[in-house]
């Protein structure tokens, strides 16, 4: 008990001498230099059924340590109940007792469930022998001090959680989950920058896209980042098999099923356009970046070409963005092929740029949202630069340039949109623009970017969607869009009708029934004739 920390029996205290033996010696080389074989070896983990027991790797987990040693920055997208919270904690624990005078910060969403990991942490400590312990020189609920000077931490993802530490090891449990995640990993990211060897660990499960997580997991597959991607999918897990799948989406939903096991981003189910549909939208590079990056061209004006753009106004004081989408209606399906994005563009400039870009391509016919700092750029455009393709609700009212955003308006536009891009009517090639669509979510009885993110661009398109119902548009392009997609809506509608086809009842096999049968009637073919 003099050995023990505070009288518990299972976590040795600081200062204690351990003598070794050769096996002893030889199993904490092995544990030093593997953290696989520390955790099955040595470290217990709270069984659903079966209480405590040893920790039985998987393959894809063992596959983990190595990449959590291997890599500086590690971010793993995994399906639910794969493993990879405690698998983190186990390689967190191994870190700490293996790596002297190192710092360990674990944050979660909330503070409970850091100090839940921590939890996690303290029972394989104290089911570690006490020749692998380093000795304890203070253990709670919120941190854990060794005698080889490591710590380890727990806290809630907020800015000042580890704000003046210096961290060796930032891990980031469920961090799709995080709210205002890119305002703390802005705020936290210095702890750990200052290091060449510190490192980070980021999991979670999908949430969605344009969260931080979202961005971070893109940014590591597409190599724009530092970070090293790994995907534990739902078949990686022992056990769960096609059987699992069906019998998973019997008792939830097929949408339920995606969301929580599928590592898809696109699976709230709330979005105005279709998950499926976003799923299989892929962005390009743009064949030329102007205005200082705001303005992105995909493809180059073309002659005779007939152009739309749709135009969103903002403040220009760092909020919102003033955007605009111009698309080649000439085409089929119709192509986005230039976007400009600023939210520092005062709507007294706004229209010199419109009128720049517009004019080059075709003098594109140009739709303006002139609610509030829109009818500054509606006057700038008509009435100062005299730029005559512009947008006329109306010739009598004195807001008749553009068209007012209201809530008639953004329904018809949300419907048509949804029709025209869920349907391959529409080519998207712009990346914010998809990430827009993808966040675009409801929000009582409309549509609006979800928390965190904006529409800008989306409302772009959805301006073009009200216009397409238009008769402008129909003389500009010899399409009618009613008309097209209630046609389309009928075909999907007859290709899910079965075809007519003849029931046989058998009658005709009845034997012909001798006229003086007293059975006759109500029986045999002569009978069900002559009734129908």
């Amino acid at each position: 008990m003099n050995d023990t920390y505070l009288g518990n029996p299972n976590v040795k205290r600081d200062g204690v001498t351990t003598q070794f033996n050769v096996f002893e010696v030889e199993e904490y080389k092995k544990c030093m230099k593997d953290p696989s074989y520390f955790a099955s070896k040595f470290c217990k983990i709270i069984h659903l059924d079966k209480g405590l027991v040893n920790f039985e790797l998987y393959d894809y987990q063992s596959r983990m340590f190595d990449h959590f040693t291997n890599e500086r920055f590690s971010i793993v997208l995994a399906c639910r109940q794969s493993g990879k919270s405690i698998s983190s904690v186990a390689y967190i624990l191994w870190f700490a007792v293996f790596h002297p005078e190192k710092v360990v910060a674990i944050l979660a969403n909330k503070g409970a469930t850091s100090m839940e990991m921590l939890g996690r942490v303290i029972l394989m400590l104290e089911n570690l022998p006490f020749y692998l312990q380093p000795g304890c020189k203070s253990l709670n609920k919120k941190s854990i001090e060794f005698s080889n000077n490591s710590r380890i931490v727990a806290a809630a993802t907020s800015g000042s959680s580890i704000r003046g530490m210096s961290v060796n090891l930032l891990y980031l449990d469920e961090f799709a989950f995080v709210d205002d995640a890119a305002t703390f990993y802005t705020s936290t990211y210095p702890v750990i920058s200052s290091g060449t060897n510190t490192k980070v660990i980021i999991t979670s499960t999908a949430n969605g896209v344009g969260n931080m997580f979202h961005k971070l997991w893109e940014g590591a597959v597409q190599g724009t980042n530092d970070y090293t991607p790994f995907r534990v999918d739902w078949w990686d897990v022992p056990g769960r098999d096609d059987n699992w799948k069906q019998q998973t989406i019997a008792n939830t939903s097929l949408l339920q099923f995606d969301q929580e096991f599928g590592n898809t981003f696109f699976g709230t189910g709330d979005t105005l356009i279709d998950g499926s549909t976003l799923m299989e939208l892929r962005a390009k590079d743009p064949i030329k970046v102007l205005e200082g990056g705001n303005l992105l061209v995909y493809k180059e004006p073309e002659k005779k070409h007939n152009y739309i753009c749709t135009v969103d106004v903002a403040k220009g004081v760092g909020g919102d963005y003033s955007t605009f989408n111009i698309i080649d209606v000439s085409v089929s399906p119709f192509e986005q092929v230039c976007v400009y994005k600023n939210n520092r563009i005062s709507p007294l400039l706004f229209p010199n740029i419109i009128y720049k870009y517009c004019f080059n391509y075709n003098e594109a016919y140009v739709v303006v949202e002139n609610n509030d700092q829109g009818t500054i750029v509606c006057n700038g455009l008509y009435h100062e630069l005299e730029y005559e393709n512009l947008h006329l609700e109306s010739a009598l009212k004195a807001n008749g340039l553009g068209v007012m955003m209201n809530k008639k308006v953004k329904r018809l536009g949300c419907s048509t949109i949804k029709d025209i891009v869920e349907n391959g009517k529409l080519t998207i090639h712009d990346q914010d623009t998809i990430i827009e669509m993808s966040t675009f979510v409801a929000k009582g009885q409309s549509y609006e970017a979800s928390d965190g993110n904006h529409d800008d661009l989306m409302m772009n398109l959805v301006m073009f969607g009200y216009f397409t119902l238009g008769d402008r548009f129909m003389d500009m392009t010899d399409i009618s869009m009613k008309e097209m997609m209630f046609k389309q809506r009928m075909n999907e509608i007859e290709n899910d009708i079965l075809d007519w086809g003849y029931h046989d009842d058998g009658l005709a096999d009845t034997p012909e029934p001798e006229p003086d049968d007293p059975w006759n009637i109500g029986r045999g073919k002569p009978w069900v004739e002559e009734y129908y």
